[in-house]
């Protein structure tokens, strides 16, 4: 067995290294700010809609402004409500390399490259790309604010 390392960091300094802030606790990827009620018929109902949500698609170009459909959110950013810009169109789509088939982003069919600007943190203001689920977006309207 190895010593341990005198500069290995706790959980809590390795999460403000990687800028990630504990109080935030419920906001994390997969939460929304639409929590479920609990009884069956209510869940079956929001998961119907949730499902008929992802099969609604929208044709997106590069230049539109888009947002979370609700519910659908699977990435830090950008926040619900705020908008985003679709950089690119991919034809085909890229298929999320994850490895693992109990992660939620397995073979997800990643076909919009997306710009949006970094919400918090040092990076706060940059403009960055990353790849979405084209399934996920919605055009932005002014109304959403």
């Amino acid at each position: 067995m190895s010593a341990k390392r005198n500069n290995a960091l706790s959980s809590r300094e390795l999460l403000a290294k990687l800028g990630i802030d504990e109080s935030a606790g419920e906001e994390s990827l997969l939460f929304d700010d639409e929590p479920l009620d609990s009884p069956v018929d209510d869940l079956a109902a929001a998961l119907r809609e949730r499902f008929q949500g992802l099969k609604r698609r929208q044709a997106f170009q590069p230049g539109d402004v888009v947002l979370w459909k609700p519910g659908l959110k699977n990435r830090r950013w950008p926040a619900y409500g705020k908008p985003a810009i679709v950089v690119e169109v991919l034809d085909p789509p890229i298929f999320d390399s994850e490895k693992d088939s109990g992660s939620a982003y397995f073979r997800e069919p990643l076909d919009l490259a997306v710009g949006v600007f970094i919400e918090d943190g040092p990076h706060r203001g940059d403009f960055v790309v990353w790849h979405f689920d084209s399934r996920r977006l919605q055009t932005w309207t002014s109304e959403e604010i």
